[in-house]
């Protein structure tokens, strides 16, 4: 990647003056780094453009790709923040910190089962980068995945240490912001450098598959394009291969290929959702479909906000055939996942942040919000419990329905005062049971995916301490225990001294 590729990979993303802003940040960080050069012998300036190079394919805002060109320049040059700002604008230089600090954090960051105090402060600081702008991990995942492309011309020690933090920190990182194709990406490549043996076994074993299947395929995508065609539905069909990273971890559980219906698939990406489900009935009514492997993540998305209809059919030559039926802006975020919402929203995160319009954002990314809370938190020297950093940050989600369709994301294993809580702490101190779709539930009923709960209260009821133990989010935890200590003095008085208490307490402010 050279400045002339970069700059014609740009032109029909930005304007003209957004244009210029990049030229210049090219020419900056090529006067920076001049003379560095990276493992492999290329000019060290080959790095950032690539890294930008990605931040723009993936269609993200002209601040992100600026800051992806000069990334590295106040970690390895004589840069400085002060000088960028004044150069490229304050939140060039926010994104350029932001990314300095997660390579700092990086090297405490080896195995996230392990919580070092070390590890404890560089997830800090990542949690602060991330809480603040979320631009800020979309550029480092740019970064990373260069570093894996490139990966070869370092030592074996190191590719395995560099692989082992993609796919335990990044690869869930990028899974997290629903950004599937990036995820694929390093998943595969750390697969190539932590088990090459098994890298190989596995796509050996796919491809001699792929050659019986493709064939059959291509016949099975001829006659469902021509239907839709013959019914007037504007389509199109393109193919998808399952991963060699995800074959190996499916077939771990299940161990015969031949009973793997994914391992290919047809996309069909139409123009809205009624068609999509017009097409699944077209479908069911061409072939018969297998009712168990009948997926609707467009009424329930998945945690990470991926939506699709998915279904296998058995064609008449009794191959079984899996389709995945979504539309455009579907596809996208399905490719993309956050980075695709900045094309479609032309908002950034910052801006939503300062303009208190954070809740315009899916609901699968309200996580963003508490992230930002809980940098707040850590900014004003309070303490967090990191064990609750691990659930909400790099956890599993779960989608949580209120009574009026209203839809909470929050860490698989949660309980409803960990929902209550989200809802209001007011709420929540009142709590006296829980019915969940329609049938009542203990404190201790554990969540899951899609359950609908209603709060039930009583006036009398208060916050007890031994709440602690139904509720793993530090949301709920640090809500609880601020009430609880707020009722510490009033609990033990009679509620004639308690309302005297309140009437002199309520003088003293006057």
């Amino acid at each position: 990647m050279d400045k002339r590729e970069l700059l014609q990979k740009a032109k029909g993303l930005y304007d003209q003056r957004q244009l210029e802003q990049l030229t210049h940040a090219i020419d900056y960080a090529t006067e920076k780094h001049d003379g560095q050069l990276r493992n492999s012998g290329e000019p060290y300036i080959s790095h950032p453009l690539a890294v930008a190079a990605s931040i723009i394919e993936w269609g993200m805002d002209i601040d992100s790709a600026v800051a992806g060109v000069l990334h590295d320049t106040v970690e390895d040059t004589d840069a400085t923040l002060e000088e960028i700002q004044e150069l490229f604008g304050r939140d060039v230089a926010f994104l350029v910190d932001g990314v300095t600090k997660v390579s700092q954090a990086r090297s405490g960051m080896r195995n996230l089962e392990s919580y070092l105090p070390s590890t404890k402060d560089n997830l800090t600081k990542l949690l602060i980068a991330v809480g603040q702008d979320v631009r800020v991990i979309i550029i480092k995942l740019a970064d990373r995945l260069h570093n894996m492309q490139t990966l070869q011309h370092k030592s074996v020690a190191k590719q395995k240490k560099i692989a082992r933090e993609t796919i335990e920190v990044f690869a869930p990182l990028a899974d997290r912001l629903n950004m599937g194709r990036v995820r694929v990406q390093l998943e595969e490549l750390s697969f190539r450098f932590l088990n090459p043996e098994e890298f190989e076994r596995t796509k050996a074993l796919m491809d001699s598959r792929l050659k019986k299947s493709e064939r059959k395929l291509r016949s099975v995508r001829k006659e469902v394009d021509t239907h839709l065609a013959s019914e007037k539905i504007h389509h199109h069909i393109d193919g998808r291969v399952k991963s060699i990273y995800s074959l190996y971890k499916k077939l771990a559980r299940v161990p015969n290929i031949d009973d793997i219906y994914d391992l290919m698939a047809l996309r069909i990406i139409v123009d809205d959702v009624a068609t999509c489900y017009l097409v699944l009935g077209e479908l069911h009514s061409l072939y018969e479909p297998m009712v168990d492997r009948i997926k609707d993540y467009i009424a329930k998305p998945k945690p990470n906000g991926y939506q699709s209809l998915h279904t296998t059919i058995i064609t008449k030559t009794g191959q079984a055939v899996e389709f995945q039926i979504r539309t455009e802006e579907m596809h996208e975020y399905a490719e993309r996942g956050l980075a695709a919402s900045f094309h479609y929203n032309e908002q950034k995160l910052t801006e939503a942040y300062k303009s208190g319009t954070i809740a315009t954002l899916p609901t699968d990314l309200h996580w963003i919000r508490h992230l930002q809370s809980a940098a707040a938190r850590i900014n004003e020297g309070n303490d967090f419990d990191v064990n609750d950093l691990k659930v909400d940050l790099f956890g599993h989600r779960i989608f949580i329905y209120s009574p009026k369709g209203d839809i909470y994301d929050l860490p698989d294993g949660s309980f409803p005062l960990d929902y209550a809580y989200r809802v209001h702490s007011d709420l929540a101190a009142r709590a006296s049971g829980f019915l969940i779709n329609g049938k009542m539930e203990p404190f201790s009923y554990q969540l899951k995916h899609g359950d609908v709960i209603e709060v039930l209260t009583n006036k009398r009821a208060r916050p007890k301490p031994d709440w602690l133990q139904y509720m793993i989010t530090s949301h709920a935890r640090l809500k609880l225990r601020a009430q609880l200590r707020k009722g510490g003095l009033l609990g033990q008085l009679s509620n004639a001294a308690a309302i005297i208490y309140r009437k002199r307490k309520a003088a003293r402010k006057k």
